[in-house]
């Protein structure tokens, strides 16, 4: 098993008033070496967006964009003809930017602020038409057990976003002292396990709440909960 630690106090940060937020790998003016992607994983921002503040019109190619809120609601409109959609927490949001779009991301809500992961996985196929969807997922569903929420557009995986790379992206929920064990799709897959709360185990190593681990050549991945924890999955391919 190969294992890279990437603690939250690591990350990069930048606050620009409006928007504070923390790269898990190099982004904007924020230049690691040691932590430009994770196999086709290449961008986990840990953004937090004051009220009715957010991104203006920008554009986008060749990249599968995956948005999930942790708190607050967040609203989308793009080129394709989406008009500010909202994108609450509890929900996910995929764009495939293929060949080409423009789009905005705004904080819903004025008073508030939101709490969110982008994540951008490199596709497998490059100028595809640019789509978007959203779903919502029940968060019992993910107790003590595996959510998955993005799938490859390729695979018949029923009520999960489609993204243009074999990955997957999948949520868990464990009480205190629960184990679980992660299998792999194939021996060139990674795993990004990040926790967006509590404190786990994973082959002698303690994470606590934002800190992650790339898990590679191995097939399967064993983990215990010391407390209660919420863990994102980040399953993706090493060579692509």
């Amino acid at each position: 098993m190969k294992k890279i630690i990437y603690k939250a106090a690591d990350r990069g940060k930048a606050n620009y008033g409006w928007l504070e937020a923390n790269y898990s790998f190099s982004f904007a003016n924020y230049y690691d070496s040691e932590k430009v992607n994770f196999g086709a994983l290449r961008v986990l921002n840990n953004d937090t967006i004051q009220g009715g503040m957010g991104f203006g019109t920008h554009p986008h190619d060749n990249m599968e964009i995956i948005t999930i809120p942790l708190k607050g609601s967040l609203k989308h409109k793009d080129s394709m003809g989406n008009k500010w959609i909202a994108i609450e927490t509890g929900e996910v949001q995929v764009m495939s930017a293929g060949s080409g779009l423009q789009h905005s991301e705004m904080n819903n809500l004025l008073n508030e602020e939101i709490e969110l992961f982008q994540i951008w996985i490199f596709p497998d196929k490059n100028d595809v038409k640019p789509r978007y969807e959203q779903l919502k997922f029940d968060s019992s569903e993910r107790k003590n057990k595996l959510q998955i929420l993005v799938s490859s557009i390729d695979d018949d995986v029923k009520n999960t976003l489609k993204i243009h790379q074999d990955a997957l992206i999948s949520s868990i929920d464990l009480d205190e002292n629960s184990e679980f064990s992660y299998t792999l799709k194939s021996e060139n897959h990674g795993l990004y396990v990040m926790v967006v709360e509590g404190e786990i185990n994973i082959d002698n190593e303690i994470l606590g709440n934002k800190d992650a681990m790339g898990i590679s050549e191995t097939k399967n991945i064993n983990m215990k909960a010391e407390k209660y924890s919420e863990l994102l999955f980040i399953e993706v391919p090493m060579q692509f």
